[in-house]
């Protein structure tokens, strides 16, 4: 079985800017992405979902380590600053990878 390298960045943000994000990340060369509704607690306090405002999405992509870095900045520079973001990357392998 052939493996490949490739780089899993997940996202933690405000749901309000899941289209944002998916579109942004489209723009910049990401080929797939699964977003899913979460809630839990950071520095910041306690979202548990109860209202719409209060919504938190995990956005999983996997791509090139370059494109992964590329978009974070571009995360962190655009919509960190105004809205709780958090971000995480790992190393993972694929078994397809034209798909990412």
């Amino acid at each position: 079985m052939t493996k490949h390298p490739k780089t899993l960045l997940v996202i933690v943000a405000e749901a309000v800017l899941e289209k944002n994000l998916v579109r942004d990340a489209r723009q910049r060369g990401v080929q797939g992405w699964t977003v899913g509704e979460v809630h839990g607690a950071s520095l910041e306090g306690v979202r548990d979902g109860d209202w719409e405002a209060d919504r938190t999405i995990e956005v999983k992509l996997i791509c090139d380590a370059a494109v992964a870095d590329a978009f974070a900045e571009h995360v962190l520079a655009t919509y960190a600053p105004h809205y709780s973001v958090a971000m995480h990357f790992s190393e993972v392998q694929v078994l397809r990878p034209e798909r990412f």
